[in-house]
């Protein structure tokens, strides 16, 4: 679980790099999951009469803010320590609500020039990389391909 971010992708990439690299077994068992943190809270309402829902992506929250119309209320998520114990556990914790992408391997040698992009001594293709291709929402059908 990292932000959902440029920063949190560049964390998760050494995360996966470092189970692709020292534990690949876990990875190939496909034991090793990404949590998606939203992007963005909506509420409108007050006490027991407030609604609170979540977006992952921009497109999410625009169908937010038709749904929610005029007066509500909207949180930009910028890091994980933003949200309470309670929003953390509701939205990337707990089992049932929780948004998860498997991490596979789809293609060893593509795998292989990832991590050397990734993984190499120069800071700046790493950053591109992550720039040009990590989306930060879930692909439709909820693996991500490394």
């Amino acid at each position: 679980m990292t932000d959902a971010d440029t920063d949190g992708a560049h964390i998760q990439t050494l995360l996966l790099t470092f189970f692709y690299r020292y534990m690949r077994p876990l990875v190939e068992a496909g034991h090793v999951y990404i949590a998606l943190p939203p992007l963005y809270k909506m509420s409108k309402g007050k006490g027991k009469k407030e609604v609170v829902e979540y977006a992952w992506t921009d497109g999410e929250l625009e169908e937010l803010r038709q749904k929610f119309g005029r007066g509500a209320l909207l949180q930009r998520y910028k890091g994980l320590g933003e949200m309470n114990a309670d929003q953390l556990w509701e939205t990337t914790m707990n089992p049932e609500t929780r948004t998860l992408i498997r991490v596979t391997i789809d293609d060893l040698a593509r795998a292989e020039r990832r991590v050397s992009v990734l993984m190499g001594d120069k800071p700046a293709p790493r950053r591109q990389w992550i720039e040009d291709n990590v989306k930060f929402t879930l692909e439709e059908s909820g693996e991500m391909l490394f």
